[in-house]
């Protein structure tokens, strides 16, 4: 006779999601992550705001926080402490993984979607011009205003790195506070924007990212950062619901989820309800 099994994660340790929270982003993926875990019957428990990078991988080794998504550029330079530059996003992934198995640490799947700085466009300009890559700001650099956070413009991951790859600088920068580069663009005061891959602006087709064939801004897969003891405890069904989860992150879709959270004002939490439901990871609320 058919006997019910109890869900995978019943009986299991208490799973923590630590989570940075800085940006809505990062609210979405602890949602999601931690909704898919509990509708498998772990008992999930979300801990927002766990500090900066050495804090959270303390708390991953004392066990208080169970696994963290970081981006891969992060954990590489960060924590794994590379230098060089990575020309494709699996080679960034296997050398993180080779650091973190080495450390007791498990890469889990990374998302499809990279988060990284961009320059972004007005789709209007680069149709102009004919823009596609960074590359092909070189020949408006004369009359080319760039814009973005103070910080950008001496960063080897910012402005002065595009500079050194492309072999142009822009006419002037102009220091913007965080936010405000769309309305920038949109008024015409520059041209050319630092924005983040991921912006939930770029769902409209108001603007256009221009591709980065050099790889100055590197890579911004999402991993979740587990320790092998955690997998252990947890068992197969822990990494695979992750994994799925992770999956299904393309960039239109995060761009999506971004969108409704940071500019359309909708909760976290009950956005990605609704998309792991249209996904059947957790059951209707029907």
């Amino acid at each position: 006779e058919m006997c019910i099994r109890d869900s995978p994660g019943t009986g299991r340790p208490p799973v923590a999601v630590g989570d940075k929270n800085t940006f809505p982003e990062q609210f979405v993926l602890g949602a999601l992550y931690e909704q898919a875990l509990a509708a498998q019957g772990f008992s999930v428990s979300l801990n927002r705001n766990i500090g900066p990078t050495d804090v959270t991988i303390s708390a991953l080794r004392s066990g208080s926080v169970s696994f963290y998504p970081e981006s891969i550029g992060v954990w590489d330079r960060n924590v794994a402490g590379y230098r060089r530059v990575f020309t494709t996003a699996s080679a960034a992934y296997r050398a993180g993984q080779r650091y973190a198995v080495a450390h007791g640490f498990q890469l889990l799947k990374p998302t499809p979607f990279s988060d990284t700085v961009g320059i972004g466009v007005t789709l209007t300009y680069a149709v102009q011009h004919g823009l596609s890559a960074i590359g092909d700001l070189r020949k408006l650099a004369a009359r080319l205003t760039i814009g973005g956070p103070p910080q950008f413009e001496s960063s080897s991951t910012g402005l002065a790195g595009v500079e050194q790859a492309y072999g142009f600088a822009p006419a002037a920068f102009k220091p913007l506070p965080v936010g405000e580069q769309y309305t920038a663009l949109d008024q015409g005061t520059i041209q050319a924007a630092d924005v983040n891959t991921t912006d939930g602006q770029l769902t409209s087709y108001s603007y256009a990212l221009l591709h980065d064939p050099a790889h100055v801004f590197g890579w911004g897969n999402v991993v979740p950062v587990v320790t092998q003891k955690v997998l252990e405890q947890e068992g197969p069904a822990f990494a695979t619901t992750i994994d799925k989860v992770s999956g299904l992150l393309t960039t239109s879709v995060i761009r999506q989820l971004n969108a409704a959270v940071a500019l359309n004002h909708e909760d976290p939490t009950k956005i990605a309800e609704q998309f792991l439901e249209a996904h059947d990871l957790v059951p209707s609320s029907q």
